[in-house]
């Protein structure tokens, strides 16, 4: 662990300086309010996030709305509804036997009755004293609170959606693709100079896009698996060098799990190689609290169960990777800009 951690070290001091990356605030401040509320991406603004992120699924007559999952049981009070309790059903989706409440089995107006909740209150108790206090947002919500804070700041404000199982959901009739687009042009955002960046681990829907859109996508993969609409397709195949000039012909980046830029050995070289293809780096997701930490960065005896995430988030930078996620935007900020 010792020789790992100075390998680590090591490689932090003798790299080279690269330009800062640009922060994502994964699903607004969600290290300090639940995910995905108003609440949490206005404080993720405020505390100079470049980019906010909101999930998007659909709800049945057809809305785009922030949640991390179609399902919602875990992330808002739907099972104290008793009104609702006939709603809890087990679906497939992307291959995953899931049992619960389904977004796209409620209108909007069921949702606005609904309240969200912190998903992750054994990590981060302190936010649950923000649950039941907020509303599921709606995207055109979202877009609504940027223009306002563009507005009170003066800065402009990146939108980096996600389309969640947009396959899935093209199938049972409500496609991400129109309102997705609509919304965004109706709000300005038309082409590669707008901050925005469109993202999916699927493929088929991000070359549908680039068929039809100019604005910026980004192909997700993940350490394992493969694309849920491409079964004979493994993201390890495309990171591969292939594989990565065939992403840079419909896609502007990739985004990826910091684990595949730095492992305790050193860089992996995939930043360079996806530069070399013509592709943009954003790595996911960069936390404080020591379980999601790397062993080399974790302080057991914190007692508030955190490590030294300024330490990664440092170490992630040198890897020179153009951006990353994470749900403590201003201490990633302040990571990047120590005072001396």
């Amino acid at each position: 662990m010792l020789r790992k951690a100075a390998i680590l070290l090591t490689f932090f001091m003798v790299a080279p300086a690269m330009a800062e990356p640009f922060i994502i605030a994964h699903r607004g401040a969600s290290g300090e309010r639940p995910e995905h509320t108003l609440a949490g991406y206005e404080r993720a603004i405020d505390q100079g996030a470049d980019y906010i992120e909101p999930d998007l699924v659909l709800t049945s007559d057809g809305i785009l709305v922030a949640r991390h999952e179609n399902e919602i049981g875990g992330t808002t009070d739907v099972a104290d509804h008793p009104e609702f309790a006939a709603r809890r059903t087990t679906k497939a989706i992307d291959g995953q036997s899931i049992t619960g409440w389904f977004t796209e089995d409620f209108t909007l107006a069921e949702l606005r009755t609904l309240r969200a909740r912190e998903r992750l209150p054994q990590l981060r108790p302190a936010n649950s004293r923000f649950n039941d206090l907020y509303l599921i947002p709606t995207f055109e919500e979202i877009l609504k609170l940027v223009r306002a804070k563009e507005a009170e700041t003066g800065r402009r404000i990146g939108l980096y959606p996600e389309t969640k199982h947009p396959g899935y959901f093209a199938g049972i009739g409500l496609p991400h693709q129109a309102p997705l687009l609509d919304l965004l042009s109706r709000y300005g955002y038309q082409t590669e100079a707008d901050p925005v960046f469109i993202q999916s681990f699927e493929v088929g829907n991000l070359k549908a896009l680039r068929a039809v859109s100019r604005l910026r996508l980004i192909q997700l993969v993940d350490s394992e698996g493969g694309p849920a609409d491409a079964p004979g397709t493994s993201y390890a195949d495309m990171m591969a060098i292939q594989g990565l000039k065939q992403i840079a012909d419909y896609a502007d980046g990739i985004g990826l799990p910091a684990a595949m830029v730095l492992t305790p050995e050193g860089a992996t070289g995939l930043v360079v190689r996806a530069h070399d293809a013509g592709l943009q780096v954003h790595v996911w997701t960069l936390r404080m609290e020591n379980d999601f930490l790397p062993p080399a960065f974790q302080r057991p005896d914190d007692p508030q169960g955190r490590g030294d995430f300024a330490g990664y988030v440092q170490a992630i930078a040198r890897t020179g990777v153009d951006a990353l996620f994470s749900d403590f935007p201003k201490q990633a900020r302040a990571a990047l800009n120590p005072v001396p």
